[in-house]
């Protein structure tokens, strides 16, 4: 009878065991549900009412399409389409500083981590501890150097900036040190091919997938930066996306009570619409660029 009673006893604590678990579980979930998905639909929501069915509607109830029509009209209206100069200015710079952290962080990465040469283990420990650093720490310098040289205002002093990415750097030199064999490179070279040739035809085609990665990496990172082109930027036609939704917040009443009168069209629902706007190229590049992120992630991580 003891045994039985005691096994009884156990069985009864492992069941409240697991409905304590599950309870928390769910109880976690819930809060992740709130905390992050309900703004979403709000916010996916927002531009289908008008601002003044904000407040004291559902929030999150669906309005209506024609909604949505009037929020885009006066979006695309605002300074006379500021809207698309700013994302046109975005893709500029971002694709731009793309290319540049692309074409130096590969050959960058191959060189740190195939070759030997003094000042090579100072490089990678300064790669690594620019790359721990804020941002922000280096907008200063950065500023004063572009200035210097009077570049700030222009196109380059985000560009230029943007594309300063050593993450990019340390990524290929993991990759390169630890997936490429040298043996196959030095195969190459034995067979006649020149150190560019080797670099272009086999080093650059067995890392497409961690190029992917990184691409997506620096894209998504100079889309979202705020602070480089605050800093670097004084006219309104070179802002990017990110400072013209400061620009839109500053000129909605609902945020910016100085600001009022008729002539202004820029609402809550306007401004949300322009936050799905700014959202919307990461998210498609997300999307369409899933299995080649994946297999960016995974590179490196088996070795034969």
């Amino acid at each position: 009878m003891t045994y039985a009673h005691e096994a009884r006893r156990r069985r009864g604590t492992g069941i409240a065991g697991m409905v304590v678990s599950r309870t928390l579980i769910w109880v976690l979930l819930l809060f992740m549900l709130m905390f992050f998905v309900v703004p979403v639909i709000w916010l996916v929501v927002t531009p289908t009412k008008v601002d003044s069915s904000l407040a004291h509607a559902n929030p999150l109830a669906f309005g209506s399409f024609e909604n949505i029509v009037a929020a885009w009209n006066h979006l695309a209206a605002f300074q006379d389409g500021a809207i698309w100069v700013w994302l046109r200015n975005s893709a500029f710079y971002s694709i731009a500083a793309l290319l540049l952290t692309v074409i130096a962080s590969v050959p960058a990465g191959y060189a740190l981590a195939m070759t030997r040469f003094r000042g090579r283990r100072v490089l990678l420990s300064l790669t690594l501890l620019v790359m721990l650093m804020p941002g922000s720490a280096l907008v200063l310098p950065i500023y004063l150097e572009l200035s210097s040289v009077h570049l700030t205002g222009t196109p380059l002093s985000v560009i230029l900036p943007f594309s300063f990415y050593p993450f990019g750097v340390y990524l290929t030199y993991i990759y390169y040190s630890t997936s490429v064999p040298k043996n196959l490179l030095d195969a190459a070279r034995i067979d006649g091919c020149s150190e560019w040739d080797v670099f272009r035809r086999i080093a650059v085609p067995l890392a497409k997938p961690i190029i992917a990665l990184l691409a997506f990496f620096s894209f998504v990172a100079n889309w979202n930066n705020y602070f480089v082109p605050l800093v670097m930027l004084a006219k309104n036609d070179d802002y990017p996306i990110q400072l013209g939704l400061q620009e839109l917040l500053s000129s909605t009443p609902a945020f910016n009570p100085a600001v009022g009168g008729a002539q202004l069209d820029i609402n809550r629902p306007e401004l949300a619409l322009a936050v799905i706007l700014a959202v919307l190229p990461v998210l498609v590049l997300f999307l369409f660029s899933q299995r080649t992120l994946v297999a960016g992630m995974l590179a490196g991580s088996s070795k034969e």
